[in-house]
């Protein structure tokens, strides 16, 4: 099968959806004429024009406020915020209007806005274009989160958040958009809500998002040379969450070790551990571990961000401690 990068199935996925359904939209910050800051809408403008590829003032209540007039009227508005760091400016936009309407109009208002945005650290951006901050939203019911960690899985997910009637936050960690991996040309849809096994093994489930995804199966690889087999559980999304597949990996192998880059301080992982100890308490061998980030800023100095990302040594220590040696 071919490859392509993580950009490059972000951008198929809009390529494909747009020429399916007219009433698809792209907005934001240089997503036009500069085919967005880190190339995931290039070539979009040239093929279906300035009246469906809007590039807007930089103002990110604007841009989630439209869209969400937009969608209720009746378009599917995919719309960029270029940094999670900035979607602050538009809180009452997404998690007041966006995620409240269908429920206040009795289900009647649908509200298929998808709204892609970037997260992470390590490239030296510093405190306000590099934070992770997925658990904020998963607190709001109302708004489906989706954290892809491969490119085949930003085309599928993309693809089912666009279709989707209800208001989706789409994160990308930018640390992924250059990673490569095999990719169908053919559109497909991979189901919000259901988790992915990366890597099966039987001493200790390691739940991991995003780009530590890639770090847990390299932890995985060195600790199976020394007779420890992790199974890697990609949530890919946040919200609705896939707790069977959590919980069932975890009555597999007893051990539990949850990996992000957001803060550890009510982090993704808290949600995660909190429901593996209320439903599968008595199956756990060992205390849950949390591998995450400190509670920081985070650091522009290159040295400091290596340090504050949580790393493969980390994980390895974290699971080793778990098993017992």
């Amino acid at each position: 099968m071919r490859k392509l990068t993580f950009a490059q199935a972000l951008n198929e996925a809009l390529r494909q959806e747009m020429r399916r359904d007219p009433t698809i939209y792209v907005a934001g910050e240089d997503v036009g004429k500069y085919g967005g800051i880190f190339g995931v809408t290039a070539g979009l403008l040239e093929e279906f024009g300035e009246e469906r590829v809007r590039d807007t003032p930089i103002t990110e209540s604007a841009i989630i406020g439209s869209a969400v007039g937009a969608a209720a009227a009746g378009l599917r508005p995919v719309v960029e915020i270029m940094f999670i760091d900035f979607i602050g400016v538009a809180l009452d936009q997404l998690f007041n209007q966006a995620a409240k309407m269908k429920y206040m109009f009795g289900g009647k208002a649908k509200l298929p806005i998808v709204v892609r945005t970037t997260c992470g650290a390590g490239m030296s951006a510093a405190a306000q274009h590099s934070q992770s901050l997925e658990a904020w939203f998963m607190h709001i019911p109302g708004l489906k989160v989706v954290a892809p960690s491969t490119p085949y899985d930003a085309k599928g997910l993309l693809i089912s958040s666009i279709r989707d009637d209800n208001p989706v936050l789409f994160i990308e960690h930018k640390m992924l958009y250059g990673i490569e991996g095999e990719v169908p040309e053919e559109p497909y849809t991979i189901p919000l809500g259901v988790a992915d096994i990366k890597r099966e093994g039987k001493d200790v489930t390691v739940v991991a998002t995003m780009a530590m995804v890639h770090k847990a199966l390299e932890a995985a690889e060195d600790l199976a040379k020394e007779g420890i087999e992790v199974e890697v559980v990609d949530p890919r999304t946040l919200s609705p969450l896939d707790r069977e597949t959590i919980i069932n990996s975890v009555k597999k192998t007893h051990r539990l070790v949850i990996v992000h880059e957001a803060v550890k301080q009510a982090g993704p992982g808290a949600e995660i551990a909190a429901t593996v100890a209320e439903e599968a308490f008595e199956y756990l061998d060992a205390p849950i571990k949390r591998v995450a980030a400190p509670f920081t800023p985070v650091p522009f100095s290159p040295v400091l961000e290596s340090a504050y990302i949580p790393s493969k040594e980390n994980i390895i220590s974290a699971v080793k401690e778990v098993v017992g040696k």
